[in-house]
């Protein structure tokens, strides 16, 4: 399936965004080893958090988790300390996004972990049992989902653990959220050091907990923000905090570069509020930026600097290769659909310098699997139409995203064959 979006010339919308998938995954798996009765409020409905839920309610022989890189990484980590064995397994994508370094880590700490298939990736046979703990070395430039998984379990480890990372140090804002996520339900976890982590082994407390909204979903509205020729619009968005833990609520400070003002209701820093973008009217002649803590937002700000005509140079994208698609040769691809030339510098930077090629006369932009593809290419259309193949993979992270933007003006037309 395809649609063909049109985008309405007016933009004046209130749209609700999604529960944070992020929040919502890690609180799924404090929650479970906390032993705790009653679900986090709030909960995303998006794919990877139901294959959560339901790997968390049912806990099957083999479980599948389609598409969901996060609960592949938690659920390895949760399954090595929980009784009884299991067959971790996924899409045929997430059977060549590489596991190993997490699974040579937990098997460190004495976890009994087999590869039914290629050595280093998924499926896994996982048989678990109560492990020691103690002291751990990987790198800090892996994915940070790898350190997070092994963080959530520390506490039930009987020494805990002493996490050292080396290297440089990526995604740390999800490492964080990760942290503060863990003392909220009783642990006692923090950096004792620029590089290390200390847990000390101590049980969580279970207690009513409710996720925010996802400021990751906002980037999508800010982009919209920021293309609309129409200088009077306004989105309002519901439900994000001022002070949030979330790594992409750095969206904001991005998109004041690129002419979107953010505007909270009220400045209660810790409780959801209303937040409005409006136009600023003025955005950066061009635009460098080291996205390795927020990779996330990537597609989106590639998109919006492109289609605003500024130039940009953004590293720190090396984990984007193995996201659902490697996301450096998609963008590259489909960007020369709409007339731009990006480069890439060793599959860790992108840059475009203005160079343009011959743009398609009718641009379908290809998903790839990918939930970001979708959600950060249909604002396109406000600049011209377009159409987007598969979209129904914003399930991934963003269910409601098609049903917010008919609420916004916009038209999704099904082309005949």
């Amino acid at each position: 399936m395809s649609y063909q979006i049109n985008a309405p010339e007016h933009l004046n919308v209130q749209t609700a965004l999604p529960a944070s998938k992020s929040i919502s995954n890690r609180a799924l798996i404090i929650h479970a080893l906390s032993g705790g009765s009653i679900l986090p409020k709030n909960l995303s409905d998006c794919d990877d958090t139901e294959v959560i839920v339901n790997a968390l309610k049912n806990m099957p022989e083999t479980i599948n988790i389609g598409a969901a890189g996060t609960a592949m990484r938690f659920l390895t980590a949760y399954l090595s300390v929980t009784e009884g064995t299991h067959v971790l397994t996924g899409t045929e994508r997430m059977k060549h996004r590489p596991i190993g370094i997490l699974v040579e880590a937990l098997r460190r700490l004495g976890a009994d972990i087999q590869y039914v298939g290629e050595e280093g990736y998924p499926p896994l046979r996982i048989t678990g049992h109560p492990l020691t703990g103690g002291t751990l070395e990987i790198p800090g430039n892996v994915s940070s989902q790898y350190i997070s998984a092994l963080l959530m379990i520390a506490p039930v480890l009987n020494d805990g653990l002493e996490l050292k990372l080396t290297g440089d140090i990526i995604s740390r804002p999800y490492i964080d959220l990760t942290l503060w996520m863990m003392r909220e339900f009783g642990a006692d976890a923090e950096w004792t050091a620029t590089d290390t982590i200390t847990i000390h082994p101590s049980p969580y407390q279970p207690h009513d907990y409710v996720i925010e909204n996802d400021w990751s979903g906002s980037s999508y509205w800010y982009e919209m923000m920021a293309l609309t020729r129409d200088a009077d619009a306004e989105v309002r968005v519901t439900g994000l905090m001022d002070g949030s833990k979330q790594g992409d609520s750095v969206v904001r400070y991005i998109f004041s570069l690129l002419g979107v003002k953010t505007v909270f209701e009220s400045r209660k820093t810790g409780v959801p509020q209303m937040v409005t973008l409006k136009k600023s009217g003025r955005c950066v002649p061009r635009m460098e930026y080291d996205l390795s803590n927020s990779p996330d937002l990537a597609q989106t700000i590639i998109v919006t600097c492109a289609l605003l005509d500024i130039p940009f140079h953004f590293t720190g994208l090396s984990t984007l290769k193995i996201k659902e698609t490697d996301r450096i040769e998609a963008m590259k691809t489909e960007m020369r659909k709409l007339g731009y030339v990006i480069h890439d510098v060793q599959g860790s930077e992108l840059y475009w310098d203005g160079e343009r090629c011959e743009a398609a006369e009718q641009p379908c932009i290809d998903t790839y699997e990918d939930h970001r593809m979708a959600l950060a290419f249909a604002p396109i259309s406000l600049i011209r139409p377009v159409t987007i193949n598969n979209p129904q993979v914003v399930t991934k992270s963003y269910p409601h995203y098609w049903e917010e933007l008919r609420k916004a003006g916009f038209s999704l037309n099904v082309p005949t064959p």
